[in-house]
């Protein structure tokens, strides 16, 4: 048995505690319908395949340490062993005549739920084979002794059709269920890295003042003993010349860090808080050559605007956005922006062909990868999820709509309330 060390593959500390409750459970229905019902059943057989897999799974907690992560091939034999060794119990005890019959759906939602689908396919074809045997067990359903409980066939057909109905159901949902649940983390940890990343850029300024601060005084030591030894040594032919070139060099250097210092001081403010006109300034900068005019509408003027923290998250998202309508206008974006004393509203319109309407319905969704022109860069998938996303936690509601049919294409409507894009007291 092969085992793997993907940090999503099912560790066996939790099939092992999975088979143990089975076992248990298992154990007390055998000992209940023998000993408190007296109903009479392969006592021996069904201890034997309990026992066999108290067995095995005692074996593996002992071999294997309980962090052990099992490889796809593993946990399909482990769960084919737990399918195969109910089928077995069910069998010798009434085939689907027994009430517990359904139980052979939880090995393969376990499978549908953490393994690769070939894997669980392959699971479910075993466990449609073992449900089909068990409609021709040759074993009675433990019943009061003299009487009869006979299964008509018609009863055998339905209660297969329910159990694989069942099965098939469960699976594709849980499926489905873990499938988005794993696209949608790992989209949020892709937008994790891209907002520590965006963060970073805007730290920058004040380690570039830090190691200005910190190199100061030692440049200033070396300035000075390069000023004494100058002094000393006078006009010397050997070293006066060297002298003098290690001063001045210090002296630029300190020019430098002067420079490097006041920088900073001085673009710390626009560093930390923007005005609205500046924010959608900079989000557009870096879109207006590539073949499209890019408008900018300020329908409520700059007097009053909102001025707030510099957000990398808004501006990844609402450059985002902007990228993407250039990437499907024809030749023209407009960005209109308004804000009242409630609400402040960027859109974002292209004059291309709009979203499709299949995908108009799942944007934001991580992983939609088209829109309708397909010769176009760019998409609505995971990059689109990532600025929905960064938008979205800083307070906005973003709205996705085609256009009328006198001005097609695709319109981003974004708003936030007024408070969460202003800076309180400087804060």
């Amino acid at each position: 048995m092969t085992f793997g060390h993907d940090s999503r593959a099912l560790r066996l500390h939790t099939l092992a505690w999975l088979r143990w409750l089975a076992i248990g459970g298992q154990t007390v229905t055998v000992l209940t319908v023998a000993l408190v019902f007296g109903f009479p059943l392969p006592l021996f057989t069904c201890v034997a395949l309990i026992g066999g897999l108290a067995a095995l799974n005692l074996a593996l907690s002992l071999r294997y340490p309980s962090t052990q992560r099992l490889s796809p091939e593993a946990t399909l034999a482990l769960l084919s062993i737990d399918l195969l060794q109910l089928a077995g119990l069910l069998y010798v005890t009434g085939g689907l005549g027994n009430p517990f019959a359904p139980l052979l759906c939880v090995p393969v939602i376990i499978s549908f739920a953490a393994q690769p689908l070939r894997y669980s396919l392959a699971l479910f074809a075993i466990a449609l084979a073992a449900t089909t045997a068990l409609a021709f067990s040759i074993y009675e359903v433990p019943w009061y002794p003299g009487e009869e409980l006979y299964i008509q066939p018609i009863m055998q057909t339905g209660m297969w059709c329910a159990v694989i109905a069942t099965m098939a159901f469960a699976a594709f949902y849980v499926y489905r269920i873990s499938s988005e649940a794993t696209q949608l983390a790992d989209a949020l940890a892709a937008t994790e890295l891209i907002l520590q990343r965006e963060k970073h850029l805007t730290q920058l300024d004040g380690l570039a003042a830090a190691a200005a601060h910190e190199l100061g005084t030692p440049l200033a030591t070396i300035t000075l003993v390069a000023k004494e030894m100058e002094r000393e040594l006078g006009p010397d032919d050997r070293f006066g010349e060297d002298v003098a070139l290690l001063r001045s060099q210090s002296e630029r250097c300190r020019d430098i860090l002067r420079r490097l210092t006041s920088l900073s001081a001085e673009g710390e403010e626009h560093m930390r808080f923007l005005p609205l006109s500046s924010l959608v300034e900079e989000v557009m900068a870096p879109h207006r050559d590539f073949g499209v005019t890019l408008e900018l509408v300020e329908k409520s003027g700059r007097a009053g605007e909102p001025v707030g923290n510099r957000n990398p998250g808004i501006l990844y998202g609402l450059g985002n956005l902007l990228e993407n309508a250039v990437d499907f206008a024809r030749e023209k974006v407009t960005v209109t922006v308004e804000h009242t004393r409630e609400r402040v509203t960027i859109l974002i319109s292209d004059d291309g062909e709009g979203y499709a309407p299949d995908v108009l319905a799942h944007i934001g969704e991580p992983y939609v990868t088209k829109r309708s022109r397909p010769d176009k860069a760019g998409g609505l998938g995971l990059g689109m999820f990532i600025a929905k996303t960064l938008l979205e936690r800083s307070g906005a509601r973003l709205e996705f709509y085609n256009g009328p049919d006198d001005r097609p294409g695709a319109n981003v409507r974004i708003e936030w309330p007024r408070a969460r894009m202003e800076a309180v007291n400087g804060k």
